[in-house]
């Protein structure tokens, strides 16, 4: 599917119905069971450092994985999957030595996607697939310092964060995703230097990019882990030219529903959510079942809060299947200024 067209068809189905998105990536790829071995494959068998962990060279090293992960959530119902791209900068590639296959690893994981959303979307031409681009928040903060005895000090630069950001862009752009997902926004900073990184990218290259932002509230104080409340996290980006603003991670539906009631009284963009699958135990599992999430979920459907659903962490495609289940029979939040981009 070209990008022109994608887009466009993106745009209509929005107006159209709720958009599902896909489940977590990671919780999926742990019932693989991959071993230090199975993670290099055969192109890093000789590297020097451990590498176990590092989903994002799977795309690479075990392809086929990350293809049954993005079919199983189309087949579950979902419309756009995210590409398997979390980490997927120069700047969290460092923890790996692994900073030269970054343009690869993001080009392949767009193109996995790509290949099984143009699949789904051939054989069920009235319900188009798309794929979004993972841009996750970095290991690295820009507005604090992770030294309490220099709380001046900064472990990034914004121009750092603008430069990886960038290149990852470049690559799934190149890969063929819709849409670029700056996600699991932690601090605002960072994810302005991935949004002027992405226009610079659309005034070089004269194009349109659907790009969706999604924050995390990281406890009950309702704020961001740099202080912003989630008005003030809409106001810091809402100048830009976004698809969609939203949550995702940290917390389950029920905790994130007065985040979106705020940013959905207050925005005109679309509003997105990704919780949990509840709150993680005392052993950092998500017990949330398919249907209570679900049921949770009806809360942000009756109150015509969102326009895009899915699921992070702890969430599985049976997850998704509930949600999409359960979406078909509510109208998506109305959209009176959406128009292709």
């Amino acid at each position: 599917m070209k990008r022109q067209e994608g887009t466009q068809q993106l745009y209509a189905a929005l107006q159209e119905r709720i958009l599902v998105l896909d489940g977590a990536m990671g919780t999926m790829l742990q019932r693989y069971k991959f071993s230090e071995e199975d993670f290099r494959g055969e192109r890093f068998m000789d590297w020097k450092f451990p590498v176990q962990g590092n989903n994002d060279m799977l795309s690479i090293t075990q392809p086929q994985a990350i293809a049954d992960v993005h079919r199983l959530y189309f087949e579950a119902g979902a419309d756009i999957v995210e590409t398997n791209t979390f980490s997927g900068t120069t700047i969290a590639m460092a923890d790996y030595k692994m900073e030269d296959f970054v343009y690869e690893l993001n080009f392949e994981s767009a193109k996995i996607a790509r290949n099984v959303a143009d699949d789904f979307t051939a054989r069920e031409p009235h319900k188009p697939r798309f794929v979004a681009g993972a841009m996750g928040p970095t290991n690295k903060t820009a507005s604090m310092s992770p030294d309490v005895n220099d709380p001046g000090f900064r472990a990034i630069s914004f121009d750092a964060l603008r430069i990886a950001y960038k290149q990852q862009a470049q690559a799934l752009l190149d890969g063929g995703v819709d849409i670029l997902l700056v996600e699991t926004v932690f601090d605002t900073l960072n994810a302005k230097a991935a949004l002027f990184a992405i226009e610079e990218i659309k005034d070089e290259r004269d194009t349109e990019v659907p790009v969706m932002v999604s924050g995390t509230i990281t406890d009950a104080s309702g704020r961001t882990l740099s202080g912003q409340t989630a008005e003030a996290f809409l106001i810091s980006v809402g100048h830009m030219p976004l698809l969609s603003i939203g949550f995702n991670c940290a917390l389950g539906a029920n905790q994130l529903t007065p985040y979106l009631e705020t940013i959905a009284t207050k925005s005109d963009f679309a509003i997105s959510a990704y919780p949990n699958a509840g709150l993680p135990n005392a052993f950092g599992e998500y017990d949330e079942t398919p249907a209570e999430m679900a049921s949770q979920i009806k809360t942000y459907l009756d109150k015509n809060l969102i326009n895009i659903i899915g699921g992070c962490c702890g969430t599985t495609p049976e997850h998704i299947k509930a949600i999409a289940d359960l979406v078909k029979n509510y109208k998506p939040r109305v959209l009176n200024t959406l128009v292709p981009g």
